[in-house]
């Protein structure tokens, strides 16, 4: 043994107390290990207990919104403009699809998805945000919608329900006054974060009156709670809570009215706008071609969208709101109504002879219509009269009181925009193009064209402005109004002439004598325009290609002694005003006697081959098998449909006054109007420019 070590001793003593130590040290340990998890267990069971029994009861219990049925949208009369229907449909969330092909495989084979269908879906399944629902399919016949149910567990992410869904009974006749809803974009989410933005089968306001009236129709969700298995089987309802249903919205629109006079323009592209002259309340505002509401809805597929958007005839458009057109001789009752608030005596009387000097021009009218008054003025609608008198009162003063009649105004409706034109002045000319008024242009703006632009709700106004002598406001809410609108400020001896003075364009020797009503004891007064849209050099505005004819006005009040309704008629492109009193007639022929209506309306559509609704079906089938392929891959996003429609409706605006500025000494085309009443011609005929 080496020197200094000691050898240690084991004896049963020393092994004995290390023992003792270790077992002391380890049962330490053990102890306070167990008293942590003690305490953890009694902290997770006593201080979290809310916390866990709530997860815990979430992997029990599913909680999901229901959506709330929308508020209708009711016409006057309390009949249903857009209502709600029981609908079966599946949507899909697309975060939570485990094998997205094919599940949509499965789909499309349950439900029996065309082709189209099955592009747009994966396209929009590729743009989709992961959270929010996308429409597979709505208004399923039950055994579609329980063949999908029965496969759920091997479908994640499909959520089939049952529902109520949108529906518009008039269809196209109402496309572009209430608009239509949707599944809310990922923007809208965004903007707000309501979860029920991104509930399955949840559709807001996408455009039109829906949009409008979006919080007034809402309404509130319901909530259901049902048992699941840990697969997310359902096992048991457990409570619901209904949803409430929005309010009901009640329009001043004649609903009958509406789809008539939807139906009543044809193959035309147009409107009409008929107004109460009592309350303001606007009766129909109809504009054609339309699109289906349904159908947007729906879901529109790309088919449909590009049909729609192809159509040279621009059917997404609302043309009461966003059309602008040189209002033409339209505008000449209300600009003799100017000239006698400025003195002018109704009997002075110049000489037509087929045209006026002013200055060192000459400028044609249409017609040599030897001496003229005021009234022959209006009624042969002589444009030499209007000429002189424009020059002698100024059309400074002439374009104040335009303005005090309803053009260049934008009303308080519920829309969400609306395009007012142009009402031209030397002020107005100076700002626009920094150059001076010329009398060329109160020579075109004294007949209602050149710069002048108004929107066919503008032209109602200012017929029934015309027919009242008083401010009337347009309402699109239905009212119970008994106290009069301020008075314009014209003597009730002045209304009366005017009125006369139109009566005699349908009733006597003027220029629509094919407006006059099939009714006895009602006569209707009114005033045609024609509004040129191109040059002579290109087009003599009545015959070849339809984009070069010229639009084709009308305004009008009934009966002429006691206006209680007036409106305007605009058809674009009709080679003109022959195409457009007829429909006038008609329109106003059914409100007094809706039987004569309706008998006129079912001839022209044996010739027009069925309704607006049914035309529009056949041409999308004829479109689809046409198309093919060729189709784009899917539609764009409502927001981009709606701001192409806002962009190519300010551009034709512009167009119209690049043509005025382009063309500011263009002579009158002749018999702009008489013409258009000659049969001869084919301008009068209803059933308009085939598509």
């Amino acid at each position: 043994m080496p020197f200094g070590l000691t050898k240690q001793v084991l004896n049963e003593s020393t092994l004995t107390n290390s023992f003792d130590r270790r077992s002391f040290v380890l049962g330490v340990g053990g102890l306070s290990v167990g008293i942590l998890l003690a305490a953890r267990m009694g902290y997770l069971a006593i201080a979290e207990n809310d916390k866990y029994r709530v997860e815990s009861e979430s992997n029990r219990v599913n909680l999901t919104l229901i959506p709330p049925r929308r508020g209708w949208i009711l016409d006057r009369n309390g009949a249903p403009l857009a209502s709600n229907e029981a609908d079966f449909r599946v949507d899909i969330i697309p975060e939570r699809l485990q094998e997205p092909e094919r599940e949509l495989a499965t789909l499309g084979r349950l439900l029996k998805l065309d082709d189209a269908k099955m592009r747009d879906l994966r396209a929009k399944l590729d743009e989709s945000a992961g959270y929010a629902p996308i429409e597979v399919a709505s208004g399923l016949d039950y055994d579609a919608f329980a063949a999908v149910s029965i496969r759920l567990p091997e479908l994640p992410g499909v959520v089939p329900q049952r529902g109520f869904s949108r529906y518009y009974p008039t269809g196209t006749s109402v496309g572009h006054l209430i608009g239509y809803v949707g599944a809310a974009s990922r923007e809208e989410f965004e903007e707000d974060r309501n979860p029920l933005l991104i509930t399955p089968g949840y559709k807001i306001g996408k455009d039109g009156l829906e949009k409008q009236f979006e919080k007034t129709l809402r309404g509130k969700p319901g909530a259901r709670r049902v048992e699941v298995t840990a697969s997310g089987r359902i096992v048991r309802d457990l409570s619901t809570r209904p949803d409430v249903q929005g309010d009901p919205i009640q329009l001043s629109i004649d609903g009958p009215l509406q789809d008539y006079a939807a139906r009543r323009l044809g193959l035309e592209s147009g409107s009409v706008v008929v107004m109460d002259c009592e309350s303001g309340d606007l009766l129909c505002m109809a504009s054609m071609p339309s699109f289906d509401p349904n159908s947007f809805s729906d879901g529109i597929g790309s088919v449909e969208y590009a049909m729609l958007s192809e159509n040279d005839r621009v059917p997404l458009r609302n043309k009461v709101l966003k059309g602008l057109y040189p209002p033409g001789s339209t505008v000449k009752p209300m600009h003799a109504m100017a000239f006698m608030h400025e003195g002018i005596d109704p009997n002075e009387s110049i000489i037509c002879g087929g045209g006026r000097r002013i200055g060192n021009r000459f400028f044609n009218c249409w017609s040599n219509h030897g001496r003229v008054d005021m009234a022959k003025g209006i009624y042969q609608s002589c444009d030499s009269y209007f000429y002189h008198f424009a020059q002698k009162v100024g059309f400074d003063k002439v374009a104040a009181y335009a303005r005090q009649f309803g053009l260049g105004q934008e009303f308080d409706l519920p829309v969400a925009s609306q395009f007012y034109g142009t009402v031209p002045d030397p002020a107005w000319k100076l700002k626009k193009y920094d150059q001076q008024w010329q009398p060329y242009d109160t020579v075109n703006a004294s007949i209602g064209q050149g710069y002048y632009l108004a929107n066919p709700l503008q032209l109602a106004v200012m017929a029934t402005r015309i027919a009242t002598g008083r401010h009337v406001e347009p309402s699109l809410l239905k009212s119970n109004r008994t106290k009069p609108f301020a008075s314009l400020d014209f003597k009730p001896d002045q209304i009366a002439y005017i009125r006369k003075a139109m009566s005699d364009v349908v009733n006597g020797p003027g220029t629509a004598g094919r407006a006059r009503l099939p009714i006895d004891d009602v006569l209707i007064a009114g005033k045609t325009g024609t509004a040129q849209v191109v040059s002579l050099s290109v087009s003599n505005g009545k015959s070849g290609p339809w984009k070069y004819r010229d639009h084709g006005l009308f305004v009008f009040f009934a009966p002429f002694d006691n206006p209680r309704y007036a409106g305007a008629v605009v058809i674009e492109h009709g080679g003109g005003s022959g195409a457009a009193y007829p429909i006038a007639r008609d329109v106003m022929t059914f409100l007094f006697d809706p039987q004569k209506g309706m008998d006129a309306l079912r001839g022209f559509e044996e010739q027009w081959g069925g309704t607006a609704q049914q035309r529009l079906q056949r041409r999308y089938a004829e479109y689809a098998r046409a198309a093919g392929e060729a189709v784009p891959a899917s539609p764009p996003l409502d927001r981009e449909i709606q701001a192409k429609v806002e962009a190519e409706a300010r551009l034709d605006a512009q167009r119209s006054e690049a043509f005025a500025r382009d063309n500011p000494r263009r002579p009158r085309r002749p018999d702009a109007d008489v013409a258009a009443d000659n049969p001869a011609n084919g301008g009068a005929q209803p059933q308009g420019n085939a598509q």
